[in-house]
């Protein structure tokens, strides 16, 4: 029997009580001028806004964000150091330097570069001559790190991600989406704590050349700490961004933009609103006991019913009255019962927004009755209806 009374909660809230939703509000929310878009809250992986989220893209210099992945993945295992110097080929110049008409550090042919340098001119300078030697460095050519990305996003669930290049350089197979390109800016932040703050860079200079850091929400008072721009003919101009207010972080995707101006004024708007519309709250804490259920032919009549992990939400502000928390299971639970065990399911919907559910465990052991204990309580079942 399914088991969904006041006894094990249907509780409706007039206060926070809340988890982390993951669908997007309805589309009448807010619109973008994006071709592709994605707002996501961080620490509850909830969807704020999307537009198109899965279409694939051209991601341009975001793609970069996968290989300055890889090295952060070395540096944390102690397989590369920042003051490794890397050579500068003949192929890397050609291909990335100043007459390939794309972004450059500006390197010189046969020199050797710090990795920290490297570093600030991906970031930075959104170098695709120091992409190369990077990529060179790594794997000896950049098709073989190419092979390497590709592998290496797979590994981080970027199902819909192919590529073909270390830079972002325009290539029909080199694609993305901005969920995928969302997962990899939150695994950054994530995987690589001592290492993200290189995101936060705005100016570099190397070879006696100044450059500034494309990123506009860096200029802007909304508390930006990276990631990375895009910009080709094909892709329009993207921004990957990750912003914190709070103990709140917000990450951002936009693509297909039509100006590096439009690109800024749609990122500071879209931060702004996800800021504005919506907050976090915090539910349970992890063991904390929900609620009991009936328990048939056990020593004891019932058993708490407990949450494993921390239980936070994100939600609407104006919807967080209108909650609704249900606990679900097939009951009376038959005994024995371990701790541990699975036997119920915490849904919480609100207005708007797809139900979370997650899963309640026995907070306790119940062993079953002996058999005298068996015989009585299936004697009073038949003849009260009692359950135990």
């Amino acid at each position: 029997m399914l088991v969904s009374r006041p006894l094990i909660a249907v509780l409706f809230l007039a206060v926070a009580f809340v988890a982390g939703l993951a669908s997007p509000p309805p589309a009448s929310a807010i619109e973008s001028a994006a071709r592709q878009a994605l707002l996501v809250e961080m620490a509850t992986g909830a969807v704020l806004f999307e537009k198109d989220a899965d279409e694939l893209m051209h991601p341009a210099s975001m793609s970069k964000m996968m290989t300055i992945y890889m090295v952060f993945e070395r540096l944390r295992d102690g397989r590369l150091s920042l003051d490794d110097a890397l050579p500068v080929s003949e192929n890397a110049w050609r291909k990335g330097g100043a007459k390939s008409g794309g972004s450059t550090m500006f390197l010189d042919p046969g020199s050797r570069v710090k990795l920290e340098d490297l570093i600030h001119g991906i970031i930075v300078q959104s170098g695709n001559d120091a992409c190369i030697v990077v990529a060179e460095a790594l794997s000896g050519s950049e098709e073989a790190f190419a092979a390497e990305l590709a592998g290496e996003a797979r590994q981080l669930g970027l199902q819909d991600t192919t590529l073909r290049n270390a830079t972002g350089w325009p290539h029909p197979e080199h694609l993305t989406t901005a969920r995928d390109l969302a997962i990899l800016a939150r695994k950054t932040i994530e995987d690589f704590p001592d290492y993200y703050h290189f995101y936060t860079g705005k100016v570099f200079t190397y070879n006696g050349i100044r450059q500034t850091n494309r990123n506009p929400l860096l200029y802007r008072d909304v508390g930006a700490d990276g990631l990375k721009t895009g910009h080709t003919e094909a892709s329009g101009y993207g921004l990957t961004a990750s912003a914190t207010r709070g103990d709140r972080r917000l990450i951002l995707v936009v693509n297909g933009l039509s100006s590096v101006k439009e690109r800024a004024r749609e990122a500071e708007r879209l931060m702004a609103w996800g800021f504005r519309e919506f907050e976090n709250y915090a539910l349970l804490k992890a063991g904390e006991m929900v609620t009991d259920a009936e328990v048939w032919l056990g020593q004891d009549p019932t058993v708490p019913l407990m949450i494993e992990n921390d239980l936070t939400i994100t939600l609407p502000r104006k919807a967080r009255r209108e909650m609704k928390v249900t606990v679900r299971f097939d009951g009376p639970v038959p005994a024995p019962v371990r701790r541990g065990t699975p036997l119920a399911t915490l849904s919480v919907a609100a207005p708007g927004r797809d139900p979370v559910e997650v899963p309640l465990v026995a907070g306790a052991d119940v062993e079953q009755l002996g058999v005298v204990g068996r015989l009585g309580a299936a004697l009073r079942h038949i003849v009260w209806g009692q359950s135990n």
